[in-house]
């Protein structure tokens, strides 16, 4: 258990460690890519036209609960179950969190960099304001993203940029328990 929250979240969570194109070659009908560029091609020759394969060397550890996406069919689809027992994620506490790390090459110099991101589904309550998310009382959530989620933290860090440390932290729920 991660946590104990008040209003009801489900804290256990569950993971994904791994190369980032990895998280998303399997939609598109791919096999896991294992690091070699050329003979993958080889095997895959569409993977090359995916939005993710100018990411594939680039590293993500994924951790989300279960109302996010359960690691059982609950309700005999046949499928993980997402949001379940709720219409959509709105109010089903569900929450994200990625931190992604890679490497590239600008001007012959190599650089490192690091992200990371909590994401939050919203309360039923909360209104969104020219793409912000607000508490039932005013206070701000986050950026939107995906249309039912907050971002709640932004973490940044880039050698060849100069980026370094927090982007962005939720006034009302840095953490999960708000």
């Amino acid at each position: 258990m991660l946590g104990f929250d008040p209003y009801g979240y489900n804290y256990e969570a569950h993971m994904f460690r791994g190369y980032y194109a990895n998280a998303y070659l399997g939609r598109y009908g791919f096999p896991p890519y294992t690091g070699d560029a050329d003979a993958y091609l080889a095997a895959n020759p569409a993977a090359a036209k995916t939005w993710v394969w100018p990411y594939r060397d680039d590293w993500l550890l994924m951790k989300w609960n279960d109302a996010w996406l359960s690691n059982k069919d609950c309700d005999g689809d046949g499928s993980l179950d997402r949001h379940y027992g709720y219409l959509s994620y709105i109010g089903s506490g569900a929450w994200l969190t990625n931190h992604q790390r890679g490497a590239y090459e600008d001007g012959g110099v190599s650089y490192k960099w690091e992200y990371f991101v909590k994401i939050v589904a919203v309360h039923s309550d909360a209104v969104k304001t020219e793409g912000v998310w607000y508490s039932a009382d005013g206070v701000e959530i986050g950026p939107d993203i995906w249309g039912e989620f907050a971002i709640i933290q932004e973490v940044h860090n880039d050698q060849g940029t100069g980026d370094h440390g927090l982007l962005y932290k939720s006034s009302a729920c840095p953490g999960f328990g708000a």
